[in-house]
């Protein structure tokens, strides 16, 4: 500790300042925020840092942010309490709670006001929650930083002098005015008053000449802005401040006329306001890098003069639903490149949207009323995301879409576009593509005439969505086509070439199989077709699918030979409420057949949910309730030809009840094992409880993945337990009903894997010829 002091002693008076501010206040802060609070103690704090920098008594990481020593700032805290070992009062800092209370205290019971009389020297203040009886008269004239977190009173000392404050921070706090007149605030930099909800008007800032942020965000009863912010009454203006929040200011009607430029300001966020226009001469904030106007319910209109914002990147109208009408753009704006006006009342966006070439985002999310994409569009070069979802009126997308090069998703979900143009299918660059819900009745009654000649006598597909061919599209990593209407042979046979495909989404929809080129997706990750009440088959899935959804299909009957030529090590497999499945209890264990074969080393695990109500005869360890505990398995003396363990579960899904008809409802079953931190779960949507059925959980663990999760099966004693995770959030504490009847555990050695192979054999020949009249019973009668 002497050398430290010694390095300490070396510094220069403001040096010493500013190294025993930082162990006592500001480590870990950031370095500019730091220098702005310590510019008003007559000293350069930018060059003082430096220097403790270079003296490596201070850090700076990549993040800006100040670091120090351990032992340093131990040195610094124990300087400042040698200045007063008894007396806390004396000192020139305080930062720990307890000693702030007891300076603060005149009795045991209350904080007393009349303690801040006495620290005229009083620079940085910092409280939380700190209730004053007696009211406040004084506060120190020399402060830099005041930070009080819910301030008790309505209003601040008259006699308050603000010469010095860089920072004034009152958030959440009761006050209603916080001067009347004006006072001279040179230094301020920064002011926080958000969620303030009884400030009914700002103060005058005729004297901030150099304010960079205000915030005034949750001000729920803010009326008024005062007009200094924007006009000094001398015409001298607000040119500094960087930053306006007035976001949820819900009473603010009016935003102040803008007198001359105000080049700083590139924030303003009036989200949430009770503004019904913005002025003409909001021109004159040509410096503007955002501005939000998010859930601005009664904004109607905007000014044409928006256009003039050339440093505009981010313009927020999302939710603005009285606004019908984007102005023209009469000047190019290169820098804009994200354009939000989702939830809006728009019926169409200019042509001359091409004067954005920009732009990277458009968001037209659930814009009711619009109708139109101009051809113009391709003038967009930089656009990554057009969002065109929920847009019910929309019918048709201009040809020139497929001109737009730089474009990476695409989604017209939920509109009535029927036949897409085919440029979309050979955009090259696109790699998210959506046209879920898009399923009604054609667009014009000319439409079936287009159709090729080999559908004009399918009827079904008058109502489906119209695909090309598909092999276009040869980045696309997802492809949703859910709820399209999509009959048997909707789906182009060439979908098998998208070979970047991670995500495919076909639910809802009527086919009773899919192309068999499906096979041929070497990177598909996830398959989804739940509600297909159609759908009988599945095809042979491709080698690394992980995760297959066709809960709801109420007319699958076989799941034989999916897995065939599956190589993922880990997949899922729910087919909850696909009821035709309950004639063949044996399906759970013809799928962990072929995963085996397929997957000839397993790494990970497998699971699958069917209809079912028994736990399979071969399982070796079973329980009936919702735990199992094993004891002196005889399996500990032949652990060598173990290939996994198997577990599984019979739980029940009630019928959907008034309660959860109300509201969305999901279930989480997971199965734990004690000791062990890291469950298995699988989650469902309550809209499959329709049947109030029994369903069979089937899970196989690898003994690596055992080994990961710290499952110890090789032991004399353990439990396996199953629970629907999700209660214990349910607030009204009346259960979901979802209940686990049984549970089971086998190990699985590898003559049981060559035993399997002969079973799917006969089950193949025997399914073969009667599929729909099955024995039930047939496997368990096998593996009994």
């Amino acid at each position: 500790m002497n050398i430290l002091q010694i390095s300490f002693d070396g510094l220069q008076d403001s040096e010493k300042k500013i190294f025993l501010d930082v162990a006592c206040f500001f480590k870990r802060w950031d370095r500019d925020y730091v220098a702005k609070i310590l510019e008003g103690c007559g000293f350069s704090p930018v060059i003082g840092i430096e220097v403790l920098i270079e003296r490596s008594l201070l850090t700076v990481d990549d993040y800006n942010t100040l670091g120090m020593h351990n032992s340093l700032q131990e040195l610094g805290q124990l300087i400042v309490t040698r200045q007063s070992p008894e007396e806390p009062g004396k000192r020139s800092r305080l930062w720990r709670q307890e000693e702030v209370r007891h300076v603060l205290r005149k009795n045991t019971v209350h904080l007393s006001a009349k303690a801040f009389s006495l620290m005229t020297n009083l620079g940085l203040l910092k409280i939380n929650n700190v209730q004053l009886l007696e009211g406040l008269e004084y506060l120190s004239n020399k402060l830099r930083l005041l930070d009080w977190h819910r301030y008790p009173l309505k209003s601040l000392p008259s006699n308050l002098q603000l010469d010095k404050i860089v920072e004034f921070k009152m958030c959440y706090s009761r006050i209603e005015e916080l001067w009347k007149g004006i006072k001279h605030l040179n230094m301020l930099k920064v002011m926080k008053l958000s969620h303030s909800e009884n400030l009914i008007k700002t103060p005058d800032f005729t004297e901030a000449p150099n304010l960079e942020e205000l915030y005034l965000e949750g001000c729920t009863k803010l009326r008024k802005v005062h007009p200094s912010l924007l006009l000094h009454n001398k015409l001298i203006f607000v040119e500094s401040l960087k930053i306006l929040i007035l976001s949820g200011c819900l009473k603010l009607r009016k935003f102040p006329h803008v007198v001359g430029s105000m080049e700083c300001l590139q924030e303003l966020l009036l989200d949430g306001t009770d503004i019904k226009e913005l002025p003409l001469s909001i021109e004159h904030l040509f410096g503007l890098v955002q501005l939000t106007l998010n859930d601005c319910k009664n904004l109607s209109s905007l000014p044409v003069a928006i256009s003039s914002f050339q440093c505009l990147r981010n313009l927020k109208l999302s939710g603005c639903s009285k606004l019908k009408k984007f102005p023209q753009i009469v000047t190019t704006m290169e820098d804009l490149s994200e354009l939000n006006l989702d939830g809006t009342s728009i019926t169409e966006v200019p042509s001359s949207i091409e004067l954005l070439p920009g732009l990277e985002l458009l968001n037209l999310n659930d814009c009711k009323n619009f109708a139109r994409v101009p051809s113009s569009i391709n003038g967009l070069k930089s656009l990554k995301t057009l969002n065109l979802s929920g847009c019910c009126k929309l019918e048709n997308v201009p040809d020139t879409l497929g001109q737009v090069e730089s474009l990476e998703e695409l989604d017209i979900s939920e509109t009535a576009v029927r036949r897409p143009p085919s440029s979309v299918f050979l955009m090259k660059n696109l790699r998210t593509l959506s046209f879920s819900g898009c399923n009604g009745p054609p667009s014009s009654a000319s439409w079936h005439l287009h159709l090729p000649f080999n559908l004009m006598g399918k009827s079904s597909c008058l109502v489906a969505l119209m695909l090309p061919s598909l092999s276009g599209l040869r980045s696309l990593t997802k492809l949703d086509l859910s709820d399209c209407g999509l009959g048997e042979g909707a789906i182009p046979s060439d979908i098998g070439n998208l070979h970047s495909l991670n995500e495919l989404y076909l639910s809802k929809n009527n086919f009773v199989t899919l192309p068999a080129s499906i096979n041929s997706l070497l990177n598909l990750k996830e398959l989804e077709m739940e509600d297909c009440k159609r759908l009988q088959f599945l095809p042979q899935l491709p080698p690394n699918i992980i995760f297959v959804k066709v809960n709801g299909c109420s007319s699958l009957v076989t799941l034989l030979g999916a897995l065939k030529l599956c190589k993922s090590n880990g997949i899922v497999i729910e087919c909850i409420d696909s009821l035709k499945l309950l004639r063949n209890n044996g399906w759970a264990i013809l799928m962990l057949r072929e995963y085996l074969e397929a997957v000839s080393d397993p790494l990970k695990d497998f699971s699958t949910v069917i209809p079912g109500s028994k736990i399979p005869k071969w399982f070796m360890y079973q329980n009936e309730g919702s735990s199992i505990t094993v004891t002196r398995p005889s399996y500990l003396y032949n652990m060598n030809k173990i290939v996994g363990y198997a577990i599984c579960c019979v739980f029940h899904v009630p019928r959907h009840s008034t309660r959860i008809k109300k509201r969305r409802h999901s279930y989480e079953l997971q199965c734990c094992m004690d000791g062990s931190d890291r469950g298995f779960f699988i989650t469902f949507g309550g809209k499959f409880s329709h049947s109030g059925s029994d369903h069979l959980w089937l899970l196989f663990l690898s003994p690596r993945e055992c080994y990961d999760r710290r499952w110890i099966f090789e032991s004399n004693h353990f439990k396996l337990s199953f629970n629907d995770a999700r209660e214990k959030y349910d607030m009204a504490g009346s259960g979901t009903g979802l209940k686990v009847k049984r549970c089971g555990f086998h190990p699985v050695y590898m003559h049981e894997v060559e035993e399997l192979d002969q079973t799917t054999k006969q089950w193949t020949h025997f399914t073969s010829y009667n599929l729909y009249e099955s024995d039930h019973d047939f496997l368990d009668q096998i593996w009994k």
